[in-house]
């Protein structure tokens, strides 16, 4: 082998080298690198910080979601949204402020507002499309706000999502139905949201199609 076509065989291996290199530490980045800091929030690493520990709620948006005192990722506070129920809207854009919304806000914000909670994560999923985290929150007095708020009529049990205890709010939900509490004594199908006109139409839809 001459030494011109020896010296080219070197060549080549240190380039091959050096691109096998910049694989490894520049830009494009092997698929099995360690989780990134912005990867943290995880459903293990969510059990870990916040499943059965207590905080302040710190602020609350509407009668389904509220801030405590715990920071999450870039934010202060993190966002909570209550797992298994819906109140009506008072924040959304798309919906404007809906039937017995503000009712719901004020409840939360009476119950929970600068009180000690403790919060509970359920094991299948610990946060929503926005990133709030899923909690059954603890109130002082070891009620649950999930299920004070099903149960005096300021929430519907959320049909769309399972969770530990959807059969149970399914029940709540039910009986302050039955006994007309809260926004259950004068609301109007057109009054829900859309999610629930939905479920209605779809009940509807099947009592007709076994007449």
């Amino acid at each position: 082998m001459s030494r011109r076509r020896r010296a080219g065989i070197t060549i080549l291996f240190v380039l091959a080298a050096a691109f096998l290199f910049w694989l490894d530490h520049g830009v494009i980045k092997p698929k099995w690198q360690a989780p990134s800091e912005s990867n943290k929030s995880t459903k293990s690493y969510d059990l870990e910080k916040y499943h059965a520990k207590t905080f302040s709620v710190v602020n609350v948006v509407d009668g389904d979601t509220i801030d405590i005192d715990a920071a999450d990722g870039k934010y202060d506070h993190t966002r909570i949204r209550l797992w298994g129920i819906d109140t009506p809207e008072t924040k959304n854009p798309e919906t404007g402020v809906m039937y017995f919304g503000p009712e719901a806000a004020e409840f939360t914000r009476k119950l929970a507002l600068g009180r000690q909670v403790t919060i509970y994560l359920d094991e299948s999923r610990t946060r929503d499309k926005y990133n709030r985290l899923l909690a059954y929150v603890k109130l002082p007095d070891g009620g649950f706000l999930n299920e004070v708020l099903l149960t005096e009529g300021f929430a519907y049990s959320d049909l769309r999502f399972k969770h530990d205890f959807y059969n149970k709010y399914k029940q709540l939900e039910s009986a302050a139905r039955s006994q007309k509490r809260g926004l259950w004594e004068k609301i109007t199908p057109e009054q829900m949201p859309e999610w629930r006109q939905d479920k209605i139409k779809n009940q509807d839809e099947n009592i007709k199609n076994t007449d």
